[in-house]
């Protein structure tokens, strides 16, 4: 087996990789990691509060780093930031890696999370800013996928077992 993550979750805000990540990680008797979490857990604030006090291209930066050191270390189930595939270095790391991107479209987005203020690229038109985040973001997910998995209208249980069918891997 190839260092690093045996699986890697891609996509937007909601899709479910921090839950579908974890419910892989269980199955497949692997450690969970994802990278906002590690930015949460190092800078000691959340994501929307690094936004407002430091702005977009701060954190973009945390998030590269963060990105860069989960792939190098980790070698269980990897969640990245919806944004992480903004910047070309991270795409390159995941070059050759088995990554799944949870798709989904702009109506099930605005169940799951309601596109509202803790989303800090969603604070004015969140359903027109959701759309033109994704026709910018959905080329750079299908680009580093080697998978691609709906979760429209699928329970977290039905989407961790199509990333497991679709990436060929047995649960223990």
């Amino acid at each position: 087996m190839t260092a690093g993550p045996l699986v890697v979750l891609v996509g937007p805000m909601g899709s479910g990789k921090s839950t579908v990540g974890a419910l892989l990680a269980e199955r497949l008797g692997v450690p969970y990691r994802d990278t906002d979490a590690d930015i949460v857990a190092a800078q000691g604030r959340t994501i929307s509060d690094i936004f407002v006090d430091e702005g977009e291209p701060y954190f973009r930066e945390l998030e590269r780093q963060a990105v860069a050191t989960a792939v190098a270390e980790h070698t269980g189930v990897l969640a990245l930031g919806g944004g992480a595939v903004l910047d070309a270095g991270s795409r390159a790391l995941l070059a050759g890696l088995p990554v799944a991107y949870l798709s989904m479209d702009v109506d099930e987005a605005v169940r799951r999370v309601g596109l509202g203020a803790a989303r800090p690229l969603l604070t004015v038109n969140p359903r027109r800013q959701w759309r033109e985040l994704m026709e910018a973001r959905r080329p750079l997910y299908t680009e580093v996928a080697r998978v691609v998995v709906a979760t429209d209208d699928r329970t977290p249980e039905e989407v961790a077992q199509a990333v497991l069918d679709a990436l060929e891997l047995k649960d223990v």
